[in-house]
């Protein structure tokens, strides 16, 4: 998974950890098993690899349905 989400820098995506966590960001970094995510905000996110469930790249920027933005 590492050297997958390594592959990822630079992209914008949505990492689900479970049914109700899903952080979108662009991946800067991979090590020590975290993620670091940079959201629009500029915030960093920090992501437990081991407790994700799943990854998409994001396409473009609407709103998906079932979420409140």
């Amino acid at each position: 998974m590492k050297e997958f989400l390594q592959q990822m820098m630079g992209k914008e995506m949505d990492v689900s950890c479970g049914t109700s966590a899903v952080v979108r960001g662009t991946v800067v970094d991979v090590k020590d098993g975290i993620l670091y995510m940079r959201d629009e905000d500029e915030r960093v996110a920090y992501v437990v690899i081991e407790k994700i469930a799943f990854i998409w790249e994001v396409t473009d920027k609407e709103p998906r349905a079932g979420f409140m933005h």
